[in-house]
């Protein structure tokens, strides 16, 4: 591979900060959802601006240890005691916050719930971006063949 198609290390670090964008905005979603399901079994039909304030915030910084601290583990091929392990350190963070910020009235019994969630959406996520590598691979292969096919071609009209 010729140094022009290497990636710059600039090139990296935005690639890696748009994949912490995007699992802010996915995890902080899927923690709302959470958020106002329970408001609405309190019979509570709006969101504090706070909370929601503090969960994004939580999302980013926890995007930044998923990536940079704990191999980016919803990223990975497997699921192996790396990942187990980051997926624990940062649902026992996210439960903590939950609690001490009392996104959940420190109601122990849904910060276990949402911990349990957590855990659950980890796991989906993990197996979104597995299918995605595997649709990815998939058309990468469909335009191989056929950028082989058409080179196979020109070749020949060349002879």
């Amino acid at each position: 591979m010729s140094k022009k198609n290497k990636l710059t290390l600039w090139e990296r670090y935005l690639t890696q900060e748009i994949g912490i964008e995007f699992k802010a905005c996915l995890y902080f979603f899927a923690i709302l959802f959470f958020y106002c399901m329970y408001r609405l079994t309190q019979g509570i039909f709006d969101a504090g601006m706070l909370h929601m304030a503090e969960m994004i915030l939580a999302a980013y910084i926890i995007g930044y240890l998923q990536v940079y601290v704990f191999w980016n583990f919803d990223e990975a091929d497997t699921l192996g005691g790396r990942e187990w392990l980051g997926m624990g350190v940062c649902t026992v963070i996210y439960s903590l916050l939950s609690y001490f910020l009392k996104w959940f009235d420190k109601n122990i019994w849904v910060t276990v719930g949402f911990a349990a969630y957590v855990v659950v959406m980890y796991i989906c996520v993990f197996f979104i971006y597995k299918s995605k590598r595997r649709i990815d691979d998939k058309k990468l292969n469909e335009d191989l063949k056929l950028f082989q096919a058409g080179h196979k071609k020109v070749q020949d009209t060349d002879e």
